[in-house]
């Protein structure tokens, strides 16, 4: 039975593969991506898995019309690509938010290691949470207003990548109001309206390169959110 990872078991989980990657005994194809530059398209032929270390990436798609989407962010540690491992093609297109340094390996290459260190089931693991998290999003996107959805992709930050400070929980992802807007399906103005409104309410702190949710705040939001969520559900 394939059991969920807890946060910092992912932490832990994709750090480890890292270094088993690293030392294999084969050298790993490193590559640096300056910011702003594709590191694959929508559309391209790509087996290969990507590990963050250092920088950051955002992976987006775009619709026939213009209008973007911002799926995710991965910062040092985490891994992205992993749809090679079903379908070559890719889906949408990952980005470099600042120079980056990446370490690229071919799915084939990374399904063996896996299966000599014995970790195919905690990656399956892995996969399994990133695909509950996305359905997650997805139920947001449809059942909330705009500003409960800021909120619920804040919290989903702090939770991933957050870490204590004496202001709360930090927030230590650049992004601007427009990507924010591209993650929760509102405009720029709109979300610079709600970020206002947080501050205001005490809720949030922001700066130029981050953000930092107040510990007793954000847990008032947490179940705010899941109350939220039941009622529109229902």
């Amino acid at each position: 039975m394939v059991q969920s990872l807890h946060l910092t078991e992912v932490r832990k989980f994709t750090e480890l593969i890292a270094a088993r990657i690293q030392g294999d005994g084969q050298r790993p194809q490193g590559a640096v991506v300056l910011r702003g530059e594709h590191i694959y398209n929508c559309a391209d032929t790509d087996r290969n898995v990507y590990f963050v270390k250092s920088g950051q990436v955002k992976t987006i798609m775009v619709t026939a019309s213009g209008k973007r989407c911002l799926l995710d962010l991965y910062l040092p540690g985490n891994v992205f690509g992993e749809l090679c491992l079903t379908n070559p093609r890719r889906t949408d297109t990952a980005v470099a938010m600042a120079d980056t340094e990446l370490v690229r390996v071919s799915h084939q290459r990374l399904l063996a290691i896996l299966d000599r260190e014995g970790l195919l089931e905690l990656f399956t693991a892995y996969l399994t949470d990133r695909l509950a998290e996305q359905q997650r999003i997805i139920a947001d996107l449809v059942t909330l207003e705009s500003e409960m959805r800021l909120a619920a992709r804040l919290l989903q930050l702090s939770k991933r990548f957050g870490q204590r400070c004496d202001r709360g929980m930090l927030i230590s992802v650049r992004l601007t109001q427009e990507e924010l807007a591209e993650m929760v399906g509102t405009t720029r103005s709109r979300v610079g309206f709600f970020l206002k409104t947080f501050r205001e309410a005490g809720l949030l702190v922001s700066s130029a390169n981050s953000l930092a949710f107040a510990y007793t705040q954000s847990s008032v939001i947490s179940v705010w959110l899941s109350f939220w969520r039941s009622v529109s559900r229902s």
